[in-house]
């Protein structure tokens, strides 16, 4: 399918996991984007934010493995060097634009849980970010695993909040893509993760059939079934894609396009072979693809360091990593190739 001729959301959302293609996550707030330049020395302004994310968004390697691109309120106004709009560079990569549309988290009461913000003059919002060229959008709620957490009210609130912005979204002509995050910080074992998923997966495709979001026209942007990061017992590759599988089999409906996960801070590689270890067991109608921004920019933000010289390596580094997830979303990854 080419864009030109994509004409609703049914179809735009087919496009971005055709093929084995996944989502470049470029969307990191400024202070975010300020800790990852922070690791490399290099100051956190505008021109060198808009240097960097061009510089991504020209890798040769966009084409053809990266159906979309996340952006943030910032890059989504942003020129490059040359005057070009960068969403115009991402076009001409043959990829889409997206936006994330929240507006951070709010604390729960004294809990250390929290609810995701932003519904509050959405509507003014998409209907700007639309005429910017955005075609998708990006909402994130984050789901704590612990001692007697997720509690009710987090998981409740927090879909509701997904289903409701995903019923927005589409009113404006753009798919949604839903993130409910269960961190993987915590030392929490994969069966904590794996009940705190399945709950939250539960209640949102419950809330989404009664708001009558369109399924067809949806992204989700799940984490893996994994163990908490601080674990002891850290769950092997086969049982992550085993086990992830069987909690997305239990609860997604099986006209959902695309499943892009996020990395979750996972290491590139593990995330890339976790994606291809799902992908080799198969067995579901969905396509599983990629969302990912650390575990697809950090070999080149490290290459890059800030310098206009760096650019070929850093776009190569890129290039690299978005060929093997393509691969991973194919089940045809090996760790051989990364050498």
């Amino acid at each position: 399918m080419k864009m030109s001729d994509l004409n609703n959301i049914e179809e735009i959302a087919n496009y971005i996991v055709a093929n084995g293609k996944g989502i470049l996550a470029a969307d990191e707030s400024n202070p975010t984007c300020g800790k990852r330049f922070d690791s490399i020395g290099v100051e956190s302004n505008e021109e060198n934010r808009r240097d960097y994310r061009e510089m991504l968004f020209r890798s040769e390697g966009m084409k053809g493995n990266i159906g979309g691109v996340i952006l943030f309120d910032e890059t989504i106004r942003q020129k490059a060097e040359d005057g070009t709009p960068l969403v115009n560079i991402i076009l001409d990569q043959g990829a889409l634009p997206g936006i994330k549309v929240d507006q951070g988290l709010k604390p729960i009461g004294d809990s250390e849980e929290s609810l995701t913000q932003g519904l509050e003059g959405l509507d003014e919002r998409l209907k700007e970010y639309y005429s910017l060229g955005a075609k998708f959008t990006k909402w994130r709620a984050v789901i704590k695993v612990g001692d007697s957490l997720p509690s009710e009210e987090a998981v409740t609130s927090n879909m509701n909040a997904l289903a409701e912005y995903a019923k927005l979204v589409q009113e404006n002509n753009m798919v949604p893509m839903v993130e409910p995050e269960v961190l993987m910080d915590g030392n929490h074992s994969i069966d904590q993760c794996f009940e705190a998923t399945s709950r939250s997966l539960e209640c949102l495709f419950r809330l989404l059939k009664e708001k009558e979001v369109n399924i067809k026209g949806t992204i989700l942007k799940p984490n893996m079934v994994t163990s908490g990061s601080e674990s002891s017992n850290k769950a092997d590759i086969n049982e992550v894609a085993n086990q992830t599988i069987r909690c997305l089999k239990m609860h997604l409906p099986d006209d959902l396009p695309g499943v892009t996960f996020l990395s979750g801070g996972q290491s590139d590689l593990d995330s890339t072979a976790h994606l291809d270890a799902m992908n080799r067991i198969g067995g579901f109608a969905w396509k599983l693809s990629f969302s990912y921004g650390r575990a697809l920019q950090q070999p080149a933000l490290k290459a890059w360091m800030g310098k206009k010289e760096n650019a070929p390596l850093a776009q190569k580094a890129l290039s690299h990593r978005a060929h093997m997830n393509r691969l991973a979303s194919e089940g045809a990854w090996s760790a051989s190739l990364e050498s």
